[in-house]
């Protein structure tokens, strides 16, 4: 018996660390996720009881940050662990290159079964899965599309996103190798634009009236270029039709918002992809904004406060799916006892504007957009209801992964593993800046390329095409309204973050713009 117990060790060893007892990780990413959408970190939007176990039974990170807050950059990031000038992939229609250094692939290689569910968005397929189902591109709410390994498409009829994505990851989980450990990520299409929710969630919400932004009504007296140019306000840039779902039919006899022959036939086409019975019930639901705005005839801020009304009561109910799935999986971790030995992490591409300068979508360096919700559980490992407040960032998710699963860290990672904080401990080194870089223009949202640092207290960003500078007080001044680049006060704090700034792009080899910042 001894002789064979010392066998069992001797050669079953190494496969019992290597398989079984290595941890499994899920990670979950959604779309434009907001931090300030989840209850965990704001409680006056919404309630996310799903979400919200992971900081009740993990730990919750109120400042991590993303280096390039755009969709499929901040995908590339996640997956190599570097900034985007680094991976190649700085906007959203670069093909992205999957020969490079992947964290999958790695994890692969080392054992670990891997797979990819849900929203991919990097114009190629993905490497470094042993599975993958991707939605195509940016993915459709209802009816969607699902691209298989082989190439094949599959259309689901009744089947909505969230829900689809989710019950798609379970049944992976239910027929995976069990004798491996896993990495599985599920890659939500939601919250993205057009904010198109489940049918329960969209009565739900269409109840309520959300509280608004304390600086929706923000005007651009004194700010620069930069700001008054971009094509992200809710007033004018937000279609009624498309994002808002209201039939042109409403619009007719309103001069100032008449829907376009474009708009009218983009909001037909979108209404055949919602299976007929949902259309109905859609178009009834919807029709009470049509007739709000036929008996009003609103301008100017009363357009703007009806606007933002309809546009939140849509994303928030898209959320509530998210925070569905979320409590799904993790139920089914409980029940399947995965739970004792998995990581889970969850996390967003970027932020996202909820009404803040009267604004959505994100890209600018602003805290808004550049901040990410970060939250983790791993059962016996992770103290409940812890919270950091260090200064992380995306390139940080690939090294912390690596680490948690006993594997080497690349040295061509350009981020730092999160483990120790995780595990409560202080690292030798704690960051003190954050390094950040934009380059998608002038399409979408017509967001100038800049750059730019960010400390605990102070920012300070750099349109680099227009020459323009911005910095801000953080802790004065959180909302970012003050631009005190040339503030008097702050003349000798110029120079200092300038040579971090130029410190930190030399550290993370970034060579565009060339020169100097002056």
């Amino acid at each position: 018996m001894i002789r064979f117990l010392l066998y069992c060790c001797f050669f079953m060893g190494p496969f019992v660390m290597q398989g079984q007892q290595r941890p499994n990780i899920l990670f979950i990413f959604s779309d434009d996720h907001d931090a300030d959408a989840i209850s965990a970190y704001n409680k006056t939007l919404i309630s996310t009881p799903g979400i919200d176990r992971l900081a009740r039974e993990g730990m919750k990170f109120n400042n991590h940050f993303v280096s390039n807050a755009i969709c499929a950059p901040a995908r590339a990031t996640i997956l190599t662990g570097k900034f985007s000038h680094m991976n190649g992939h700085k906007d959203n229609r670069t093909a992205f290159d999957t020969s490079q250094y992947l964290f999958p692939r790695q994890l692969q290689q080392a054992g670990y079964q891997t797979a990819l569910i849900g929203k991919w968005h990097l114009q190629t397929l993905p490497a470094g899965f042993d599975h993958w189902e991707i939605l195509p591109g940016q993915g459709q709410y209802y009816k969607p599309r699902f691209i298989g390994m082989k190439n094949d498409t599959i259309t689901y009829p009744n089947a909505y996103a969230t829900t689809l994505t989710t019950e798609k990851a379970k049944t992976w989980l239910d027929n995976r190798e069990r004798s491996k450990p896993f990495m599985l990520m599920v890659n939500h299409k939601a919250p993205h634009r057009n904010w198109w929710p489940e049918y329960k969630h969209a009565v739900h919400f269409s109840k309520f009236r959300i509280p608004e932004p304390p600086t929706l009504y923000a005007d651009t007296a004194g700010k620069g270029k930069a700001y008054r140019d971009q094509e992200m306000r809710i007033l004018d840039d937000m279609s009624l039709c498309i994002d808002l779902k209201i039939d042109p039919s409403f619009l007719e006899n309103i001069p100032q918002l008449k829907a376009s022959a474009k708009e009218a036939k983009d909001y037909q086409s979108m209404m055949a992809a919602i299976p007929e019975e949902l259309r109905k019930k859609f178009i009834a639901l919807y029709a009470e904004r049509g007739e709000t705005l036929r008996r009003l005839k609103p301008t100017g801020k009363e357009l703007l406060k009806w606007k933002y009304q309809w546009y939140m009561q849509d994303y928030l109910a898209c959320i509530a799916s998210v925070d569905e799935s979320v409590g799904a999986l993790l139920n089914y971790l409980d029940s399947t006892g995965l739970a004792e030995n998995t990581l889970v992490i969850y996390s967003s591409d970027q932020g996202f504007y909820l009404g803040e300068n009267g604004w959505f979508d994100k890209r600018f360096m602003y805290d808004v957009s550049m901040q990410s919700p970060l939250l983790m559980k791993w059962k016996g490992r992770i103290k409940p209801g812890t919270v950091n407040n260090d200064l992380t960032q995306n390139i940080d998710i690939a090294p912390t992964i690596l680490d948690v699963a006993g594997e080497h860290i690349p040295s061509e990672i350009q981020g730092i593993s999160l483990k120790q904080y995780m595990m409560g401990k202080t690292p030798p080194t704690k960051r003190t800046s954050l390094y950040y870089h934009y380059y998608e223009f002038p399409v979408d949202h017509h967001v100038y390329p800049h750059l730019g640092i960010r400390t605990k207290k102070y920012k300070l960003v750099y349109f680099y095409t227009i020459g323009e500078w911005e910095m801000y007080d953080l802790q004065k001044d959180p909302t970012e309204k003050n631009n005190i680049y040339s503030d008097p006060a702050y003349k000798s704090l110029v120079p200092e973050l300038k040579k971090q700034l130029i410190e930190r792009r030399s550290f993370y080899k970034d060579t565009e713009p060339a020169g100097e910042l002056n």
